[in-house]
């Protein structure tokens, strides 16, 4: 299970494009939004990026975070389904392990068809402080019915502002 307020797992992932997303050297002025996706064969992935995300990337930067989409897909995969993402501003990272994604306390799932990875994880979004301790951690054992981006960004201007503390921290 992710504790809040406690430090964040380790996070490195190779991007689509180039380079590594390494959350330990992230330094955002708010928070690190880790967006966790199924992968390529994920119609509601696509939909969640193309129509919820990418369109807020500019009011996402204005509060203050940095974000990243990370999923277990190959880079192959990946490019096929995200390289309009990365086009669009979205850093897009694939290749997460399954230890990565348990540590991360994220539901794992088997292929269904031979469209599907033969293991992949289930959706997940994370706000993680600078200072690398887990803010807020949302997880799903299904694709469907995610947090909007435009209800998160709505509550980041009194979290920073008021200095509102991670809750659930008594688990």
């Amino acid at each position: 299970m992710l504790k809040t307020d406690a430090q964040a797992p380790a996070l490195a992932v190779p991007l689509l494009g180039g380079g590594t997303f390494d959350l330990s050297a992230e330094t955002p002025r708010a928070f690190t939004l880790v967006l966790f996706y199924r992968g390529k064969h994920c119609p509601l992935c696509t939909k969640q990026m193309e129509e919820d995300v990418i369109p807020n990337l500019p009011n996402i930067a204005e509060a203050g975070l940095s974000v990243v989409a990370v999923s277990m897909d190959t880079e192959d995969r990946a490019r096929d389904q995200a390289q309009d993402w990365v086009e669009a501003g979205l850093r897009v990272g694939h290749g997460m392990t399954e230890a990565q994604a348990r540590d991360w306390g994220l539901y794992l799932s088997t292929a269904r068809s031979d469209k599907e990875p033969a293991l992949f994880s289930e959706p997940g979004m994370t706000l993680v402080r600078p200072d690398g301790r887990v803010y807020a951690h949302w997880q799903q054992s299904v694709p469907f019915a995610r947090p909007r981006i435009a209800d998160l960004l709505g509550t980041i201007g009194f979290i920073v502002d008021n200095d509102y503390p991670a809750r659930g921290t008594a688990a």
